[in-house]
C-alpha cells in the first residue's frame, strides 16, 4: 500500500514551495504545465487527499455563502437563489439561506449568527423595515469584520459594497410607454411607499414616461399602498383599496403596478367592475412570476431576470473572496475591502401577454 503524503512532503520531495504545490493541485494556470503535471501525478500516485477541515481552519474559509432574503414565497427571490446556487456549486461553494421576514431585528440576528464563523460572505436583499429605519450599522460592521457583502435588488448608497440591480427606472419607462403606444391616456400607478428603493424608482419611471409623452401626471391616478397589504391575511383589504381607487377614477384606461400582486389584483377588481381586459383597461405589472403566467388574462410584465441577478451576485462575491495571496490567505483585508466596488445593472425585458393590446 502506498503511503499517504502531506502537502509539505510533496513540496520537499519535488523541491518546490508548499504554495506551488497547493496551486498546482488546484490547477492554477500560474504554475507551468510541466510542473503542474509532475506535482499532480506525484500526488495521485501517493493518494494525496487535502484535509478540508484543516484548510478551512488555516485559511479561515468555510466555502459557504450566506443568502439573506426578505421573504421565501416570492417567485423573484426563489429565482435569484437558484442563480446563486448554480454559480456557487460550479465554483465549489455551498449556500445557507436566512430569512428576515421584512424585519430589521431578524435581519440583524441572522447576520450576527451567520457571520460568527459560518460563512465567508453575504448576498442579501434589504428588509423593508431596515429601509424604513435607515439603520445600516449591521452591514457596515459585517464588512469591517472582513466579511464581504453583495446587495441585490434593494440596495442603498450608504453601504459601500458590490451590488446587482435591475434597470427599474428604464423598465418602468418602457412599460408605461407600451400602454401609451396602444392608446392609453389615463394611466394609473399602483405603487409602494417611497422608502422602498425599487418602488421609488418605478414610480419615477412612470412619471418620466408620461412627461416624455406630453401627458400631464395626475396625483389622483397614483395609489400608494402600505406594504403590509401584500400579506396573505390582508389581501381582502388590498382588493378593497384598489376597488375604491377604481371607483373614484372611472376614466382609467391603463394600469402600471410596481409588482405582480398589485397588477393581478387590479385585473380582478377591473373584471368585478365589469371592465373588459384589455379592451377597456390594459394592465402591466413588474416582476414576471407564477401569478403573471397563470392570471386570466395572462399579465404583461417587466421581467427582472432573477436567475441572472443571482448568478452575477455570486460571481461578484466569490471573485472578491478569492482575491488572495500565494499562500491562499488574505494578508491585507483592507486592500481587498478598498478595491473599487462594482454595481452590475441587469436589463429588464417586457413580456407581452393578453392584458395589453
Amino acid at each position: 500500500m502506498k503511503r499517504k503524503v502531506t502537502l509539505k512532503q510533496i513540496a520537499k520531495e519535488l523541491d518546490v514551495s508548499i504554495s506551488t504545490v497547493s496551486r498546482a493541485l488546484s490547477n492554477s494556470k500560474e504554475i507551468g504545465e510541466e510542473t503542474r503535471q509532475k506535482i499532480q501525478a506525484f500526488a495521485k500516485f501517493y493518494n494525496y487527499k487535502p484535509n478540508n477541515i484543516a484548510l478551512s481552519l488555516k485559511n479561515r474559509k468555510t466555502k459557504t455563502i450566506g443568502i439573506l432574503i426578505p421573504e421565501i414565497v416570492h417567485h423573484f427571490f426563489s429565482t435569484v437563489i437558484r442563480g446563486i446556487e448554480v454559480v456557487a456549486n460550479q465554483r465549489g461553494y455551498n449556500v445557507i439561506i436566512g430569512l428576515s421576514n421584512e424585519s430589521f431585528s431578524k435581519e440583524v440576528i441572522n447576520m450576527e449568527m451567520l457571520a460568527n464563523g459560518s460563512i465567508d460572505g453575504f448576498i442579501l436583499s434589504i428588509s423593508k423595515e431596515t429601509l424604513l429605519q435607515q439603520d445600516y450599522h449591521h452591514f457596515k460592521e459585517t464588512i469591517n469584520q472582513g466579511i464581504p457583502i453583495v446587495m441585490f435588488d434593494r440596495v442603498v448608497n450608504e453601504v459601500e459594497c458590490d451590488k446587482v440591480i435591475v434597470d427599474d427606472l428604464i423598465g418602468s419607462v418602457n412599460a408605461v410607454k407600451k400602454l401609451i403606444s396602444t392608446g392609453c391616456r389615463n394611466i394609473a400607478l399602483i405603487t409602494t411607499m417611497d422608502y422602498v428603493s425599487v418602488g421609488k424608482l418605478r414610480t419615477q419611471g412612470y412619471l418620466q414616461a408620461l412627461e416624455e409623452s406630453k401627458i400631464h401626471p395626475k396625483a389622483s391616478l397614483i395609489l400608494k399602498l402600505d406594504d403590509s397589504l401584500a400579506l396573505e391575511e390582508h389581501l381582502d383589504v388590498l382588493e378593497k383599496e384598489i376597488e375604491q381607487f377604481f371607483k373614484s377614477n372611472n376614466k382609467i384606461d391603463g394600469v402600471f403596478a410596481v409588482n405582480e400582486l398589485y397588477a393581478v389584483t387590479a385585473m380582478k377588481v377591473a373584471r368585478k367592475l365589469d371592465f373588459n381586459i384589455p379592451e377597456d383597461i390594459q394592465v402591466i405589472g413588474f416582476t414576471d412570476g407564477v401569478l403573471s403566467k397563470h392570471a386570466r388574462p395572462g399579465l404583461t410584465t417587466v421581467s427582472q431576470h432573477g436567475q441572472k441577478i443571482g448568478e452575477q451576485a455570486a460571481h461578484l462575491l466569490i471573485d472578491r473572496l478569492e482575491l488572495e495571496d500565494d499562500e491562499g490567505e488574505i494578508d491585507d483585508f483592507e486592500f481587498v475591502k478598498d478595491m473599487k466596488f462594482k454595481t452590475v445593472v441587469i436589463e429588464t425585458e417586457l413580456i407581452e401577454r393578453n392584458s395589453t393590446k
